[in-house]
Order: C-alpha cells, then structure tokens, then sequence
C-alpha cells in the first residue's frame, strides 16, 4: 500500500540533527520514510542510515522509496527501545545521530481497517506491530472498569474517563470503532461535546498508548539512545501530546543536570556527570505555513540535545 505522508518539522528536524555526510544516523520511527528520503539525501556513499518500524505496511513502503539510496541503508522490524541489540547485530557500535517521531503515523490513521481513527469505521485493532496479538478489542472488552478509567484519564487526559470506562463495560461487546465512537459519544454529555473537538479523540488516544505500550518506553529508550550517541552527536524527539513532551523534557533535563546530591549540600558530591546538551530550551513548534499545509502538525514540538561527553 503507497501513503501520501507529509513529515512533520522536517526542515527543522534536519537542521537538528546537523547531518554529517559520512555520519550514521538512524530514524527510529520510519514511517513513510519522509524524514527518512531527507536524512539520506544529505549522506555521501560512506554514510549510513538505519531505519527502524514495527509496522509490516511502514516497512514495505519505505524499503521502496529508499530502494535507490547511494549510502549504505538498512530497514529493520523492531522498536527503537531495542536500539541496542539493532545496533550490534549490524556491527555499529555508536551513531552520530537519531530522531523520533512519536504517536500514530498519518498513514496508519488514513488505513481504515487499522483501527486506529475514531473517522473511519474498522474493528477494534490499534496495533503498530501487526505480529502481536493484544489489541484495542483486548482493552475495550477485557480490562475492568477501574483499569479502563485510569487508562483513559492518564493517557487521554480525558475528565470525563470514568464514565466512559462504565458507559463502555455496559455496553460489551464492543467489536468496532464506531460502536466505540458512539459508546463515548453517549457518555459524555452533550453540553460538553461543543470543546475539545471530537469527543473521541482522547479516548482513542489513550486506548492506543495501552495497545502499543507508548508511553512506558519513552524515557528507557533515551537513556539508550544517548549511550549509542558519539561526541557531538544529537537526538531529535517529536511529540504530539503532552504525556510525551513531559517525558522527554524531564529526561532531558535529568541528563544534562544528573545531580542527585540533596538540595541543601553546598557542593554535588554525587559526581555524576551531565551527558548532554539540551538545544531547545523551548520546543520548536511548526511554522504557521506548515500549520496551514499540514493539520497534523498542529500539536507538534520538537526537542533535541547533544552528546556531549
């Protein structure tokens, strides 16, 4: 299946990265291979780049856009929490640099029979890795009442999760996005449906963090990511909600300021030292023309650091 994919913060994702032409870099969520094509456009034949997705359809596509790459490519199934195994088994000890894309790919949204949009009527699915079998159906049907609220709320950041956890454990069976669209739509009252956009949107959200496990990798994977980085080298990380921009902000921060001496010590006696620098004080957001071009960008930021030891 071809997608149609606009990448977003890509100027600026490759600004970021401050590409080195014989550098190795890697794309921990390859997607459509849009950031992908511009990573490897700025690499010489002594360059490599390692693109990495769970998703078997994510994998297909980019495998052909980067058919014709002059530098060394490789595209591998996996998650990028495993960036260390991918990593020794193509003999690469470190990199010069990565980026992530965090959340639902545009292409999984617009694949109906995914499940993953609230728009679009499929069974019940969100999985990015097609090869495991828990799904959304496993979250809807089988988790309590009590679970299914606080996935909702945590996740979703949805107020009125607990009873959309009751109006849904009512309603099981749940088979389909649309039952569950409708399940929501009942549950939150009409008054408050006017807000926010659609009102399944952070349900659906949430539901798919639980399938795919989000949210728990997030922080792990960077302390990773950075051990792989050489001197100098950067991290760039998208997010696309504040559950995630508030992990890599307080990672980031940790990493650069990993001091855990009490605060009423005059002096760090822990000596643990500061591995990075953070670039982005502040999160670069999109431009107004690429929020006039892209909607999906909307809720875009983008962080990085550098390695610094």
């Amino acid at each position: 299946m071809e997608f149609n994919h606009t990448s977003v913060l890509l100027n600026e994702c490759i600004e970021g990265l401050n590409i080195k032409k014989n550098g190795i870099y890697v794309d921990g969520t390859l997607g459509g291979a849009g950031h992908a094509i511009k990573i490897c456009s700025h690499l010489d034949k002594t360059g490599i780049f390692v693109g990495i997705d769970q998703d078997n359809n994510a994998l297909e596509t980019s495998k052909s856009r980067l058919a014709n790459n002059l530098n060394k490519t490789y595209i591998i199934k996996s998650n990028f929490n495993e960036i260390e195994t991918i990593l020794n088994n193509i003999n690469i000890d470190k990199i010069d640099g990565m980026l992530l894309d965090l959340g639902v790919s545009s292409y999984q949204l617009d694949e109906a029979e995914r499940g993953f949009s609230y728009m679009k009527d499929a069974n019940l699915d969100m999985r990015m890795n097609q090869d495991v079998e828990f799904s959304a159906f496993d979250v809807v049907n089988n988790y309590s009442e009590d679970d299914l609220s606080k996935v909702i709320k945590n996740f979703g950041e949805e107020k009125w999760a607990k009873r959309i956890a009751n109006f849904i454990v009512q309603a099981r069976p749940v088979y389909t996005t649309f039952q569950l669209v409708e399940i929501i739509k009942n549950a939150i009252p009409k008054s408050a449906r006017v807000e926010g956009g659609h009102p399944a949107k952070r349900t659906f959200q949430a539901i798919r963090i639980e399938v795919n496990k989000e949210i728990d990798i997030i922080a792990p994977a960077i302390n990773k990511i950075v051990e792989k980085l050489n001197l100098g080298g950067r991290l760039c990380i998208i997010t696309f909600h504040s559950l995630e921009d508030r992990i890599v902000k307080h990672k980031f921060k940790e990493l650069e300021n990993p001091c855990i001496c009490p605060s009423n010590f005059p002096i760090c006696n822990c000596n643990r030292q500061s591995q990075i620098k953070i670039l982005t004080r502040k999160p670069i957001l999109p431009s107004e023309q690429e929020l006039a071009q892209n909607s999906r960008s909307k809720s875009a930021k983008l962080r990085i650091v550098e390695k610094i030891i």
